[in-house]
């Protein structure tokens, strides 16, 4: 297999292109740094590709090693073709590759293997000869022994052999696998039709197995875990049959009939069962993909969602019994101060606590409150909503999403960074430092915990972690990170830096003082050359002795970056104080194709350069809509059809997005309600973070249930 050629093919590449990005990948270069500082090599490929052909890259090559190990074990039986080398040579996935090799593949006891050993093969080559003049049953009859008792025991054990033999041909499988696949229906029931559970809309449930979206397939996966649905794969079972008889039957004789009754028993007894757990299997395998796609999205939208900078922010982690836990932090997320309140039932402090928290924003002249939206948030929010109104100075709060914020506070390193706080303190930190830079605080949590997915728990685990710890990867290169403040969470995410190193880096911090350069970077303990060139691009150093260090320009380009700066005609006080914001123009001016000779530089690199120049130590989040802060708060009882609200995507799955309306209950906008044209995914439309205007449908105060539409203000309201 030419896996290059494949790979060019595939992701419609030019061959240079696809060669050089897979020699990147092969000599230890990381995706971010890839991506990001090798576009002349991979023609501007973004980190997604990147990871997509390296995924395919592994497979491809994976593929290439079974074919290997397939064939030299055909081969040391003495019973590798022309025609089987080339099949194997050919396979385009490892199903192929093992139905090639299952009838060379050494089988456990079987009925077939048994007939074998009694003596019964050439019974059943005769029978595949179909003559008309052969009498099964008589013919049998000269093939009894001591293990073999009777005419019919010994004409059972040769179809047993015919019917191993049929199920063992690889074209065939492939075939009925396009079948099952094509004509199949997965079938549906309940084992207790009586039962209420969540499970109800499934309990007479099918639909065409190439037709049925993911979330109904991990739907029904977990309800057959759970032992409340039985599962299965109806066919044509008589057209499925048909095809398998047409393998083997040449003639309509009483030989033909029971070569006919051997197909029909392989199809129902080996094939079929086979088949159907690869049907199941891969429709989960593809509903699995998809729904670590959209988790993958959500999450990544979620960790590059706006900080609010500049601001100090009192974190309420909402609670009933044992009260609200209040952290004061300031625009760096250094904790000012903390306290208890119980504005909340059984207790209903609320003048005490409000007395509390006006003294605390006073004090610290606090303009946010992130508030967590767990139990007793929507009493939370209301006390806040009407303290607010109470208040002089202009202060705004936002429910913050705190999915996860327990697992993160009760963790040895919540225990390292908080060592004097209980574990509710801990959790009200990360409550305000989530809304003040949420990729920061939420590197520290397992992307699992955050619930930006759907049936995440029921992910395969292996590819899950990989695909979200690239989204983490991504993000955290794509904004940079201060050298000087990251904590050893966001440090180690950076490209080329793994946990030793990050512990490394934060240890030298503490013993030395602040970084002065990324150079320094080199004293640091485990971090080598290579290790420094993958990520030194993606480390800022603010206020240093490098303007440079300060940007995304990595050191391998500083020459030129300092020659281009010349070359643009600027001042040494202009550099200096980074006056640089029309060198993108100059260099137009100029010529970007001269001036890439002129510098030894690709375009997009030298783009890249002039941008970062333009504006150094930028944050691309702060391009984005900045997130909703509310002063007021409704109750679901408040809603009525046709209501116009502002709401933030909390969340996007397959069927539709929830919406943060201000109500403790996320509503749902249905995938039939996002836009008027039709969409295949709300992904094609929205993203978490999104700020939208949605009109209420229906709301339901008894089930918590809030239908939304993004199509505007429903006809007849």
């Amino acid at each position: 297999m030419d896996i290059l050629k494949k790979l060019t093919e595939e992701f419609r590449l030019n061959p240079g292109q696809t060669e050089r990005t897979v020699q990147l990948i092969d000599e230890g270069n990381t995706i971010p740094f890839i991506a990001r500082y090798r576009k002349e090599a991979t023609g501007s490929l973004d980190d997604q590709v990147l990871r997509e052909l390296n995924e395919r890259l592994s497979y491809l090559r994976g593929l290439e090693k079974r074919g290997e190990e397939i064939r030299a074990a055909v081969e040391a039986q003495g019973k590798l073709t022309e025609e089987l080398a080339r099949a194997i040579q050919n396979a385009q996935t490892l199903a192929e590759l093992e139905d090639l090799y299952r009838p060379y593949k050494q089988k456990r006891k079987t009925r077939a293997s048994v007939a074998r050993e009694r003596g019964l093969e050439p019974l059943a080559e005769e029978l595949l000869r179909q003559e008309d003049r052969m009498v099964p049953l008589e013919r049998a009859a000269a093939f009894l022994n001591e293990a073999v008792e009777t005419p019919q025991e010994a004409l059972n054990g040769a179809m047993d052999i015919l019917a191993e033999e049929v199920s063992d041909r690889a074209g065939l499988r492939k075939k009925l696998r396009s079948f099952l696949v094509q004509k199949g229906v997965l079938a549906v029931k309940a084992v207790d039709p009586e039962a209420d559970t969540v499970y109800r809309a499934y309990y007479d449930f099918s639909e065409p197995v190439q037709k049925i979206a993911g979330h109904r397939i991990l739907a029904v996966d977990r309800g057959e875990r759970e032992k409340v649905l039985r599962v299965s794969v109806s066919i044509p079972e008589e057209q499925a049959k048909a095809m398998v008889s047409a393998e083997l039957v040449r003639r309509q004789n009483p030989a033909g009939e029971c070569v006919r009754a051997a197909c029909e028993d392989s199809f129902d007894r080996l094939i079929f069962p086979s088949l159907e757990r690869e049907i199941r299997s891969m429709l989960t395998q593809r509903a699995a993909e998809q729904a670590i796609k959209v988790f993958s999205a959500n999450l990544r939208q979620l960790l590059l969602q706006p900080p609010v900078k500049g601001s100090v922010t009192l974190g309420l982690d909402p609670a009933y019994r044992t009260g609200c836990k209040i952290a004061v932090v300031d625009d760096t997320g250094k904790v000012l101060d903390t306290a208890v309140v119980y504005p909340t039932p059984p207790q209903n402090k609320q003048k005490e606590a409000a007395r509390t928290l006006k003294e605390l924003i006073r004090k610290h002249g606090v303009t946010t409150i992130a508030i967590g939206n767990g139990t007793a948030s929507r009493e939370s929010e209301a006390f806040v909503a009407g303290l607010i109104a109470e208040l002089d100075a202009p202060v705004s709060y936002m429910v913050v999403s705190e999915a996860g914020a327990s697992v993160y506070s009760a963790s040895k390193l919540a225990a390292e960074e908080f060592p004097q706080f209980d574990v509710s303190l801990r959790s009200a930190v990360s409550i305000a430092r989530r809304l003040q830079d949420p990729l920061a605080e939420l590197v520290k949590i397992d992307p699992k915990s955050i619930g930006v997915g759907q049936y995440q728990h029921d992910m395969p685990r292996a590819e899950l972690d990989e695909a979200l710890g690239g989204v983490v990867e991504s993000c955290v290169n794509q904004v940079g990170v201060d050298l000087n403040t990251a904590s050893y969470s966001l440090l180690s995410h950076v490209a080329g830096i793994n946990g030793t190193v990050a512990k490394n880096i934060v240890l030298y911090r503490e013993e030395n003082g602040a970084f002065s350069s990324r150079r320094e970077l080199l004293k640091v303990s485990k971090l080598g050359p290579k290790a420094y060139t993958q990520c030194a691009g993606f480390l800022r150093v603010a206020g240093g002795e490098e303007v440079l260090d300060n940007t995304g320009v990595h050191p391998e380009s500083y020459a030129a970056a300092k020659k281009l700066v010349l070359l643009c005609g600027y001042t040494r006080e202009e550099v200096a104080s980074g006056r640089l914001g029309d060198i993108q123009s100059r260099a137009e001016s100029l010529g970007i194709p001269s001036l890439c000779t002129e510098l030894g530089l690709g375009e997009p690199t030298l783009r890249d350069i002039a941008g970062e120049l333009a504006k150094p130590g930028r944050d691309p989040r702060d391009e984005l809509p900045k997130p909703l802060l509310r002063s007021d708060v409704l109750e679901i009882k408040d809603l009525k059809p046709g209501m116009e609200l502002k709401g933030t995507v909390r969340n996007i799955v397959d069927f539709g997005a929830f919406v943060d309306i201000g109500v403790h209950e996320d509503g749902l906008v249905h995938i039939s309600q996002i836009c008027s044209r039709f969409i295949r995914h709300p992904l094609e439309v929205l993203k978490v973070g999104d700020v939208v205007t949605v009109w209420v449908l229906e709301a339901d105060p008894v089930k918590k249930r809030i239908g939304l539409t993004m199509k505007g203000k429903p006809k007849g309201e």
